[in-house]
């Protein structure tokens, strides 16, 4: 299976300026990547405002920092932290969270095939694909062309790991400064990662298929939310990404010529 190459633009970071040659050098390129992007500014903010939340419900440091490295993605995050702190029994916080977590597998799924090659050991790929959130995801697609195929999975890995030890000290950092955040300013960071997020996707929607889906995203999500419909955001993108889906193909049948 091949990545669109409209998902593949070409990076124009100055650490691609020379492929890594050894599995090492690729590590520590993709490491490098991760804390210079403009993402972690981003990661830092959000998991700053989740350090001071899991304070504020009465969570420890090592416990929290714990669920960083192991939950890796904000939102679900949120939820855990939340339900929790509500009292809600773990069983039911685990399927929150697993559910939640649905969200990233057609990320997991664009992303792979940049990674893999023939004979590759699926144990090789489990590190990136757990890696593989929002923030890694964006930045790989971006970088990933410019790095030898036999050295990707490092340079991922990485990435992962630039982008985690941001989140993990913005945790410890937003965990020491609860007592000085306000609430609403610590809610507002953990709003940092979505509007990332459709900064960065509109960045990269070079076909119109991907700005209409976008678009339509836009325009059916707050409506649904609005009318309180259960499972807002999955409604959300099956009819958004169907309904542009459907555009795309009307558009090309209409192009071909008789």
């Amino acid at each position: 299976m091949s990545v669109p190459r409209h998902l593949c633009p070409a990076p124009t970071s100055r650490l691609d300026a020379s492929p890594p040659r050894t599995a090492t050098r690729a590590f520590a390129r993709g490491f490098a990547a991760g804390l210079t992007s403009v993402l972690s500014l981003v990661l830092f903010g959000t998991y700053t405002g989740i350090g001071s939340l899991a304070h504020q419900l009465g969570f420890g440091l090592s416990w929290v920092l714990a669920s960083t490295l192991l939950v890796w993605a904000a939102p679900a995050q949120v939820i855990l932290i939340s339900a929790l702190g509500a009292g809600s029994p773990p069983f039911e916080a685990a399927i929150a969270v697993g559910l939640s977590g649905i969200r990233l597998l057609p990320m997991v799924v664009a992303l792979l095939p940049l990674l893999g090659r023939a004979r590759q050991n699926l144990r090789a790929l489990l590190l990136p694909a757990h890696f593989t959130a929002v923030s890694v995801w964006v930045e790989a697609l971006r970088l990933l062309p410019a790095v030898d195929r036999a050295h990707r999975i490092a340079f991922c890995n990485g990435l992962g790991c630039g982008f985690l030890t941001c989140a993990m000290t913005a945790t410890a950092t937003g965990f020491y400064l609860a007592a000085q955040l306000p609430a609403l300013f610590a809610a507002a960071l953990l709003f940092l990662t979505p509007v990332s997020f459709l900064l960065a996707v509109l960045r990269n929607s070079a076909l119109l298929i991907d700005r209409l889906a976008l678009a339509l995203g836009l325009i059916i999500g707050p409506l649904l939310a609005f009318a309180r419909v259960e499972l807002d955001l999955l409604w959300t993108g099956i009819a958004a990404g169907t309904l542009a889906y459907a555009v795309h193909r009307l558009k090309g049948a209409f192009a071909r010529p008789p």
